[in-house]
């Protein structure tokens, strides 16, 4: 620091009180003024040469002074004009400050300023005091004096940054002892905390860069706050250990503390717990947050119920409580954190007599609120009057603007369509009449919320009830009611009758097709003998054909039906859907023509399923085709595939999907979409809405079935004019260890076998035409063949012949006695007996009317000559 600073004391005293008058900066050097003292040498010198040249001045001296006064005169001009301005001042500038710089010089606050060079260019005395300086020449800047202790050097460090950078920054600084012992060096007094602040600023545009650093001992707030801490520390532990639960929540539910009793009575560890992290809803047992979410008190105002009702124990058990229940609301209108002290009643029950009015109320109230069925008393007008938490959680609904608690009407809140009737109920329930018969009504605005309504009267035959008695109901009630949601119930059971509907068309299908298929295997059938017996060139030969292709046609049609009804044979088998669909993809381009353009996007690591090939590619099949169909000017086919794992079923929210790993399979069309009313009726046989002549109606019921006869689901969604998306999930297959080894197996190609034989075969056909096909079929081929009409004349049959027989070929459904039930008969006489079923439902039909394990071949009908020959031939070389 430079010495040209005078040495100034820090204060001015009064000598005779000794009291500080004002304290007075120790270093105040704003810059170069014009001081008037030299003002006066300068003018006072002027005058001297004037006065000379006047008296002792030649001609030469008197122009010289001519013009001197004249540039003189000029100059005076110029300096009243440049004064009146401001421009030029004969004081410092810091003396027309002097308010300003009274209040800096006497704050508390050390106010230190330093320039680009880090020079000191203004202290006030607070500084001095703070520092340990008492003269100008003692003053250090901040950067100098903390830098002194280890622990402050980096932040003092960080500060300097901070204002060279042009920006403002703030530190707290911990000290072991005061900064103006760290100055002298001497042993202080302990630690002490010091803010600094500090921020750059200029007096002009034009002048230098300064910076000022504000010091302050804030040790005491320090201490102050460490005391309150401690207070509250004492004030916690205090209430964590009143004999009392306490806990507060948030007006979202979330509790952001709870005691250490509560917590013990609840057996939570609360060394785990977090605000937040807990929520009303955890808490309650039934709908008892509900009463606590209702209390609403008027803006500025703070409301206290009192509310007996169970909490939930961690380890599952109850806890009977009585809850004093406090809710302050802002003038706003903005709730605050509830309050909420908690008294254990269980030991007020454990104390009381069993008998007594308090335990009896104890226990109504908890049962009461804790209740799953809403319950409430209302007075004539139709006002509720008591309720419990079950009540105002079905009709307080913000979202619905629906608000019934104490005061309001009920039938307000109800749907136009029922409360008329429960209008009518309740005047019967004033009037003292009992059965009264339920009322079903729905929430106002929330037609798909049904309830259902018991009112029972507190009167009988008229009587009042005068206030004062003792009675569990106000002297104003009428009623009470009982209110049960009825809306999942409602689903379910229009979801059963849809189901049993789609299950009755299904077993009439299902007949139906059975039929059909023993008269297509006779048709068939036949055709195949007639075609063996004509060539090619023959007249009759392309009528036989035409005959056999109606059949597979009409078979073809059959099968939708079993489709549908879920009696169609599948031949399961793992599959890759990525190589299922682009293999399938080349058939999809030539069904959806140039119009529609179609998108195949498939998911990452899709997961196998197993499903029928043939079956699964019909179901692609038919929805493309329906989506075509919806886009006639064209428009986009979307296919997707994705994985859905067993968590990600809930959040989809789709009735019947049971929780586990699916693959889902979406297709997605931008047609014209579907009404509700159809969206209701597609599945079912013979539904559809395409002109006469252009459709079965079986396509979608034919995917259904085949959906749900694998074991998947299918959804469908769809909005008029945007389009229709269907999302079928198949369930997830994990491979076995032989399905593996098999499918890496090399493939052989096997000869065509010798269809022909020896062996004595018994066909047992209630069917004449099958029945006889089957026969002349056989014959041909070599085999000896005895038939049957029934069951029962089977078993005659084997018995006339005592065994002799290799093979058994069977139909499944016959009067008096079915194929299995013969099957079973015989085999106690006949261990070795083989037999082929032969029906026109599936496999799985009637597989679960025999023994698990026992071993039989399956015959779908209606067969073919060569089908029927090549399952003898196989059955048999199998016996050998």
């Amino acid at each position: 620091m430079s010495d040209n600073r005078s040495a100034k004391p820090l204060e001015v005293e009064d000598t005779s009180s000794g009291r500080v008058l004002y304290p007075k900066p120790l270093i105040d050097q704003p810059g170069a003024g014009l001081k008037l003292s030299r003002f006066l040498v300068l003018a006072l010198g002027l005058v001297v040469a004037i006065g000379y040249l006047t008296l002792y001045g030649n001609q030469d001296a008197n122009n010289l002074l001519v013009g001197a006064l004249a540039l003189f005169a000029i100059l005076g001009v110029f300096f009243l004009f440049a004064s009146a301005i401001g421009f030029i001042g004969l004081t410092n500038r810091s003396a027309t400050n002097d308010f300003a710089k009274s209040f800096i010089d006497q704050v508390d606050e050390g106010l230190l300023v330093t320039d680009a060079d880090s020079r000191v260019v203004y202290a006030n005395s607070a500084y001095g005091k703070l520092i340990g300086a008492h003269f100008a020449k003692d003053v250090r800047t901040v950067e100098r004096i903390f830098s002194k202790d280890p622990e402050a050097a980096e932040v003092v460090y960080r500060l300097a940054h901070a204002v060279r950078a042009g920006k403002t920054a703030q530190e707290e600084i911990r000290l072991s002892k005061p900064v103006a012992a760290l100055e002298a060096e001497q042993t202080g007094a302990g630690p002490r905390w010091y803010r600094i602040r500090v921020r750059p600023f200029s007096l002009g545009q034009k002048s230098a860069a300064l910076a000022a650093w504000q010091v302050q001992d804030i040790t005491n707030d320090r201490n102050h706050q460490e005391r309150m801490f401690q207070n509250l520390q004492y004030a916690i532990d205090y209430l964590d250990h009143a004999p009392a639960g306490f806990f507060s929540a948030n007006a979202d539910g979330s509790i952001v503390y709870l005691n250490a009793t509560l917590a013990d009575w609840l057996r939570l560890d609360l060394t785990r717990f977090t605000p937040g992290t807990l929520n009303l809803r955890d808490l309650m047992i039934g709908d008892g947050e509900a009463l606590l979410s209702t209390v609403k008190p008027d803006p500025g105002e703070t409301r206290t119920v009192t509310i007996d009702l169970e909490l939930a124990r961690a380890d599952g058990m109850s806890l009977p409580v009585r809850l004093f229940h406090m809710v302050p609301m802002a003038s706003d209108g903005a709730p605050g954190a509830t309050r909420t002290i908690v008294l254990n009643r269980s030991g007020d029950l454990d104390e009381m007599d069993a008998g007594s009015s308090r335990a009896a109320e104890i226990r109504f109230n908890r049962f009461f609120n804790s209740t799953p069925i809403a319950i409430a008393s209302m007075d004539a007008e139709g006002k509720v009057q008591r309720t419990n938490a079950a009540f105002l959680k079905l009709f307080n609904r913000p979202d619905k603007d629906i608000n019934v608690t104490e005061g309001n009407v009920l039938a307000e809140a109800l749907g136009e369509a029922g409360r008329e009737g429960f209008e009518q109920a309740l005047q019967r329930a004033a009037g003292g009449y009992s059965n009264i018969e339920p009322v079903e009504v729905s929430i106002a605005g929330d037609a798909d919320c049904v309830l259902r309504i018991y009112v029972t009267s507190v009167k009988s035959g008229g009587e009042t009830i005068s206030e004062g008695e003792p009675n569990d109901v106000d002297a104003n009630d009428v009623a009470i009611i009982y209110a049960m949601e009825m809306s999942e119930q409602r689903a379910l059971e229009e979801q059963f009758a849809k189901s049993q509907k789609m299950q009755a068309v299904g077993q009439l299908a299902g007949g139906i097709a059975h039929d059909f298929n023993n008269v297509l295997t006779g048709i068939i059938g036949y055709s195949d003998l007639l075609l063996a017996n004509h060539r090619p060139s023959d007249p009759a030969f392309t009528d036989i054909m035409a005959i056999k292709q109606n059949a597979n046609r009409a078979a073809s049609l059959v099968r939708q039906l079993l489709a549908f009804s879920r009696r169609q044979t599948l031949r399961p088998e793992t599959l890759e859907l990525a190589d299922v669909l682009s293999d399938l993809r080349m058939l999809l381009d030539r069904l959806l023509g140039e119009k529609v353009k179609l998108d195949v996007v498939h998911g990452r690591d899709l997961w196998p399923i197993k499903a029928d090939l043939s079956q699964f590619e019909q179901v692609v099949v038919n929805l493309a085709v329906n989506a075509r169909d919806a886009m006639p000017d064209g428009g986009q086919l979307t296919i997707r595939t994705r994985n859905v794992s067993e968590g990600d079923c809930a959040a989809l929210n789709y009735a019947e999907l049971t929780p586990a790993d699916y693959v889902l399979i979406e297709v997605e069309d931008t047609g014209t979409g579907m009404s509700p009313e159809v969206l209701e009726k597609i599945f079912e046989p013979f539904f559809s809405t395409k002109e006469i002549g252009k459709g079965t109606g079986l396509g979608l019921s034919t995917v259904y079935g085949i959906v749900k006869q694998t074991g998947g689901f299918i959804y469908p969604n769809s909005v008029e004019g945007e389009g229709t998306t269907f999302h079928v999930f198949f369930g997830r297959h994990i491979p076995t260890v032989e399905e593996i080894e098999k499918e890496e197996a090399p493939v052989e190609i096997a000869p065509e076998k010798d269809l022909t034989g020896s062996s004595t075969i018994l066909v047992v056909e209630d069917e004449d035409a099958v029945r006889a096909f089957a026969e002349r079929a056989l014959q041909a081929r070599g085999y000896a063949v005895r038939t049957a009409e029934t069951g029962l004349e089977g078993v005659e049959v084997m018995e006339e012949l005592k065994g002799e027989v290799d093979l058994i070929i069977s139909d499944v459904m016959m009067p008096e006695m079915d194929g299995p039930a013969m099957y079973m008969e015989l085999r106690e006489t006949y261990d070795n007996l083989k037999i082929i079923f032969a029906s026109g439902y599936a496999e799985d039909a009637f597989e679960r009317n025999l023994p698990e394990g026992e071993s039989f071949e399956f015959l779908p009908k209606p067969y073919t000559l060569k089908q029927l020959a090549t399952a003898v031939k196989d059955a048999l070389d199998d016996s050998q």
